[in-house]
């Protein structure tokens, strides 16, 4: 990992917090009760939410093979991942995000094509988290988005290499999400080539989907990755690496989004590279936690 400069000064953000926008260091009042979201990528399209197609195979409890989609069993490490809404579960889950650690052990991170309305220029308001999400059981509950942190690459011009956003959460019975359900670290820099492990939350389906395989070189700022059935909805899927059953973390080097959304076929995704530009972003986030 390259170390972080202390007086880096930090891309433009912007975060919501309620009707607050704050952009860079400045803040105005601004209306978001109009704000929405739009299908971009492999977030999933709420159109389709009268259909209902029941869960797809494959239906396995046990890994398959390197580049094979499989249901996951529920663990420790599975746990801190989840499905997001938006303002509660009443309607379909659209992205995936997980747990990684931060001073104020409450945060998320996700695809910001995931949390930001490109169309309304502004961060999407009332999305909540539901980790370890399967077929309406929810073990510890909704989580409450309180803050979306995006790059202001992502704001300007949706730069596919900024495709990143962190998301501060309210605490819930007094605890904060790390705290239920601890968090992974984040790695940057660590190069193009990693044995990862997906999981995400396909719209289609109640339950989440996992794959391994190795990442690759899609351009400089870019990885790709062969993994079957990761459709709409799958955006934001943390790409996880090392994961210690001692520790009980893993380090999270690119979410599912980047090039093409993360991806306009099922079985080929991307992400951007997590670099210095991605470090100043999360560095940001954990000063706003």
């Amino acid at each position: 990992m390259r170390p972080l400069a202390r007086k880096t000064i930090l891309p433009l953000t912007m975060i919501i917090v309620g009707a607050t926008v704050v952009v860079g260091y400045a803040a105005e009042e601004t209306d978001t009760a109009s704000v929405g979201r739009s299908s971009f990528g492999k977030s999933g399209d709420s159109d389709d939410s009268d259909q209902t197609p029941p869960d797809q195979e494959p239906s396995a409890t046990a890994p398959a093979d390197d580049g094979n989609a499989y249901t996951p069993r529920r663990t420790e490490q599975n746990a801190r991942i989840g499905a997001i809404f938006d303002k509660d579960d009443s309607g379909d889950h659209f992205c995936t995000a997980s747990v990684v650690q931060s001073p104020g052990r409450n945060m998320l991170i996700t695809a910001a094509h995931c949390a930001f309305d490109s169309d309304a220029g502004a961060t999407i308001d009332n999305l909540v988290f539901a980790p370890d999400y399967r077929n309406g059981d929810e073990p510890t509950g909704l989580w409450k988005v309180k803050k979306v942190i995006v790059d202001d690459r992502w704001i300007k011009s949706n730069d596919e290499n900024a495709d990143v956003a962190f998301l501060v959460l309210d605490s819930k019975n007094g605890k904060e999400i790390q705290d239920v359900l601890g968090g992974n670290t984040l790695g940057i820099d660590r190069g193009f080539d990693n044995k990862v492990k997906i999981t995400g939350y396909p719209t289609s389906r109640n339950t989440p989907i996992t794959c391994q395989n190795r990442t690759m070189k899609f351009s400089d700022t870019q990885l790709r990755i062969q993994c079957t059935d990761f459709e709409g909805g799958t955006s934001g899927s943390p790409w996880l690496a090392d994961y210690d059953p001692k520790s009980h973390t893993g380090t999270v080097i690119g979410v599912l989004g980047g090039h093409q959304g993360g991806g306009d076929e099922d079985d080929v995704s991307y992400a951007a590279y997590f670099n210095d530009e991605i470090a100043k972003l999360y560095k940001h986030a954990q000063d706003e936690d």
